[in-house]
């Protein structure tokens, strides 16, 4: 299936580990779940899925410590105080930013960020299959910094700026230093599955994180 390729950037990213409860701790680099909403972002049909194949680290890996403020509830979708009435023209205010909900909490997040997405499409139906249709569209819409919603680095005040690559993606900085570990990571829950999350352990090699290669060797199907 014909590829493509897409840089994205931002000031600031947090792709949050799984296994910390309270306190956000993000992995070393963008996360392929990440990676897979920002391409949706940018050019989603429901006859494709995106399937991404590696992500090329382009700037140096740099932690910054920040405070953050979040909510602990979130608005009810029915009842007098709900989103259903609200919209109605009914009902109580919503009240969900009120100081008994606001928490601050401590993040390490990732700072100055840019990566290099490579991924392709495959075909979920039997329906709107033309490689060269979506393939223009999508570098379409990204040329011209088109999107459904704004794409997002891992939460959604970190937006990520974004323009398609021609041609070969450019070496990366980290190219000469060791593989790096990045311990467990989620890459897709299984619907047909009861939800079940699978998990791989990719690493950063020579810059680049090999998604292809680490899902095959762990035995999860992309």
């Amino acid at each position: 299936m014909s590829g493509i390729k897409l840089k994205v950037w931002g000031e600031y990213a947090c792709f949050t580990r799984p296994e910390m409860k309270v306190e956000r701790v993000s992995y070393d680099v963008m996360t392929p779940s990440a990676a897979r909403g920002i391409l949706e972002a940018v050019y989603w049909k429901p006859s494709i899925r995106w399937v991404v194949d590696r992500i090329h680290v382009m700037k140096p890996i740099r932690f910054d410590n920040v405070r953050r403020n979040e909510v602990s509830a979130k608005v009810p979708v029915k009842g007098a105080s709900g989103v259903n009435a609200a919209m109605k023209g009914g009902g109580e205010p919503l009240r969900l930013f009120i100081e008994d909900n606001r928490q601050q909490r401590a993040a390490l997040i990732l700072r100055d960020v840019e990566y290099v997405i490579e991924a392709h499409f495959e075909y979920t139906s039997a329906e709107d299959r033309n490689d060269g249709k979506h393939l223009d569209m999508f570098n379409r819409r990204a040329g011209k910094g088109q999107c459904f919603h704004r794409p997002y680095l891992g939460c959604r005040e970190f937006a990520a700026f974004f323009e398609p690559v021609e041609g070969d993606a450019p070496a990366s900085p980290l190219a000469a230093e060791p593989a790096r570990d990045l311990g467990w990571m989620l890459y897709d829950l299984d619907y047909r599955n009861g939800m079940a999350p699978l998990f791989f352990r990719p690493a950063l090699e020579g810059g680049v994180v090999e998604v292809a290669r680490a899902l095959e060797r762990e035995g999860v199907a992309s």
